[in-house]
């Protein structure tokens, strides 16, 4: 069936009028925006609909027959043939210098600043990519994300489902943007247990702990700033506050978290307007820092006007000893912004989490949000609220805890049986990977391709760095590989690296997807 078309025609324009309609045409087709086999309006329809005389259509629906662009059938009307191949002058921006139309954008000159770093940011720490088919039975180390096999979707189902009933008309109206009242009061309640004394006015509920980061840097931010982070650190956090146009100042990791001698260096030296960090469950490298060193971390931060940003992993999910108060438990002086979120726990489609600040910061986070997105999907708010005061978030963190207890457990018994003397991990505490260090000479982006060929995958250590290093390091993820996989991957894993230490680099080419890096 003919489709309707709006084809703007200018009398004032010299161009004759079927050759605007040509032109116009002529560019729907090249672009594919009208597919080959779609039937032309009627030429009578047409020119009813343009105001123009029925020749001025048909001569326009001829020229693009005589081009090849359409095909006529007599007695059923014009079809649409296809696109031409490539010409030397682009067809698209002829056929609009011809009907006088405005030709392309530039966006490389409209883009701001700030899209232009995060694209330059991410094209640098992109890591290796994957291949588009990769072997059958690959086992993935590369995705730092929870099992999706444990979610408790059917309790989560019947939690959204009672307060669509009791509340769905409130709930799908505009909301109020600091979040759902009831859901800041568990919250209060839920980070009390770690420490964390928040009123649930101090709490604001966002998208996602990405929304965090983003909300803290359009607040806090100006370009040029300093922000003091540590190495390797979370990906997304880097891009969002070069986004803004900070200078990443690193602070390298030591055993016990951030080497706080360097971190007082760089506070005397650079004079940052905040600190980055996690403290427990450390993404990639999984450890936790001591109670000791938090407690000098603060102490060295207390002599500088520094906020600290404390990018926060539920407490619940360590392995061993219970992990120290977050530093928000331990901060007198509130200097420090805690972000959690319900991703890593529950659900990572959810996208929300929150954030705990003093209130004069608050205010101004939401009103950065407000501007934003308005607010968070209050449905999902309340239906979070209800599973968690159910208990049912509980009993979830308890399974999913032990599952993944057994996954680390697995993971760190399989290097040490399997990888040569050389090769250094990280003794995951928490959260779901480690850093693991190859052999001198050994660089984790080229071994990718070769790793991927034997069937085993990881992500390639410079995206966790904010400088040029990082090339020896990777990060295993083991939430979402089934522990019966675990020791197979290992020793995949560990058979490619004495292999490359064998044999010279090899290129590899071929079709690429890309590596998560959460």
């Amino acid at each position: 069936m003919a489709q309707t078309l709006h084809i703007p025609v200018d009398r004032r324009n010299p161009v004759p009028l079927a050759r605007q309609i040509q032109a116009h045409l002529e560019r729907l087709i090249q672009e594919r925006r009208l597919a080959p086999g779609v039937k032309l309006p009627a030429t009578r329809e047409l020119a009813r609909e343009l105001g123009v005389n029925r020749a001025t259509v048909t001569l326009a629906y001829d020229e693009l027959v005589a081009a090849g662009r359409a095909r006529a059938h007599v007695g059923q009307g014009t079809f649409v043939e296809g696109p031409l191949t490539a010409t030397a002058v682009p067809v698209p921006a002829r056929a609009a210098a011809a009907a006088g139309e405005s030709v392309a954008v530039d966006w490389s000159g409209v883009l701001s600043r700030a899209a232009h770093i995060i694209a330059g940011d991410a094209a640098r720490k992109r890591p290796p990519a994957l291949p588009a088919r990769p072997p059958q039975g690959l086992i993935s180390f590369a995705g730092g994300m929870p099992d999706s096999g444990m979610f408790p979707t059917d309790a989560f189902r019947r939690a959204l489902n009672a307060v669509i009933r009791e509340e769905g008309q409130e709930l799908l109206q505009y909301y109020p943007v600091g979040g759902y009242p009831p859901l800041r009061r568990f919250l209060s309640s839920y980070l009390l247990r770690a420490g964390v004394e928040a009123r649930p006015e101090e709490i604001l509920i966002v998208n996602g702990s990405q929304q965090g980061f983003d909300l803290i840097a359009r607040t806090l931010l100006d370009p040029g700033d300093a922000v003091a982070i540590e190495q390797p650190t979370y990906p997304r956090a880097m891009q969002v506050f070069r986004s803004f146009g900070a200078r990443l100042v690193p602070v390298p990791l030591g055993d016990d978290g951030p080497r706080v001698d360097v971190l007082e260096r760089v506070l005397e030296r650079h004079a940052p307007k905040l600190f980055y960090c996690q403290p427990t469950a450390h993404n990639p490298t999984g450890l936790t820092m001591s109670a000791e060193a938090r407690r000098r971390l603060l102490e060295v931060c207390a002599r500088r006007p520094v906020a600290i940003v404390e990018d926060a992993f539920d407490g619940g999910l360590h392995y061993g000893p219970r992990p120290p108060a977050p530093l928000k438990a331990l901060d007198r002086a509130g200097r420090v912004v805690y972000i959690g979120t319900f991703s890593k726990i529950l659900f990572p489609g959810l996208r929300l989490g929150w954030v705990v600040a003093p209130r004069v910061v608050l205010e101004r986070l939401e009103a950065a949000k407000q501007l934003a997105d308005i607010q968070t999907s209050a449905l999902i708010q309340a239906a979070v609220y209800h599973f968690c005061e159910r208990r049912l978030l509980e009993r979830h963190l308890g399974r999913i805890a032990a599952e993944y207890g057994r996954r680390q457990r697995r993971l760190l018994e399989s290097l040490a049986q399997r990888m040569p003397r050389d090769v250094r991990w990280t003794e995951t505490r928490g959260g779901f990977s480690l850093l693991l260090t190859l052999p001198d000479g050994l660089d984790a982006g080229a071994l990718l391709p070769r790793a991927v060929a034997r069937g085993v995958s990881f992500t390639p250590g410079p995206a966790f760095f904010a400088d040029q290093g990082g090339d020896e390091t990777l990060r295993l993820s083991f939430s979402s590989v089934p522990g019966s996989r675990i020791d197979e991957g290992v020793r995949r894993l560990a058979d490619v690296i004495r292999e490359a230490r064998r044999r010279p680099r090899e290129r590899v080419e071929s079709e690429r997807a890309a590596v998560p890096l959460v």
